[in-house]
């Protein structure tokens, strides 16, 4: 429930995300955690930031056929319907206190808040070439909620994935 914390700073951030959220061959280029890119997008600690990535599709894909999947093993905590497409918020099973939002899906099937998905269940495709995707990743901790990097949650294996592309 609400209740569930996990203190980052004591405990550092786990490393359990095993599965990517979109396919990463079709992406061109990823903005950095706390870029100004975008809106404000911050947590109780900081503001004026963007702290979630933005994933910008290559132009040579069709942005709206780029498949996105549940990161993790979870429950849909939260959706709603943004400007373009479906926000899909998911809250982790393995650590209750994290949750991942995605933006901008246009969902494959109908999706509810309680619903259980599994990791590399696809969601739906990306909505198409208006936006970029993003995707936070918030955590609630004993002084608040905190966002933190979605690479930072990322298992080695699917970090390599970006390693690759040239992210360090």
């Amino acid at each position: 429930g609400g209740s569930d914390t996990y203190d980052v700073d004591a405990n550092g951030i786990p490393k359990f995300v095993g599965v990517d959220y979109i396919d990463l061959v079709k992406v061109y280029r990823i903005s950095k955690f706390r870029s100004g890119e975008g809106h404000d997008y911050s947590d109780n600690f900081e503001s004026c930031r963007s702290m979630k990535h933005y994933f910008n599709p290559k132009d040579s894909v069709d942005w709206s056929m780029i498949k996105i999947f549940s990161p993790v093993k979870g429950t849909i905590s939260k959706i709603y319907q943004e400007s373009a497409g479906t926000q899909v918020q998911i809250k982790s099973n393995d650590y209750p206190a994290f949750y991942f939002i995605i933006f901008h899906i246009n969902l494959s099937y109908p999706l509810n808040v309680g619903d259980s998905v599994v990791a590399g269940q696809q969601l739906g495709t990306h909505i198409g070439a208006q936006t970029m995707s993003d995707i936070a990743v918030g955590v609630n901790t004993p002084s608040g909620w905190k966002l933190i990097s979605y690479l930072d949650v990322m298992m080695d294996s699917v970090f390599q994935g970006y390693q690759a592309r040239g992210i360090s």
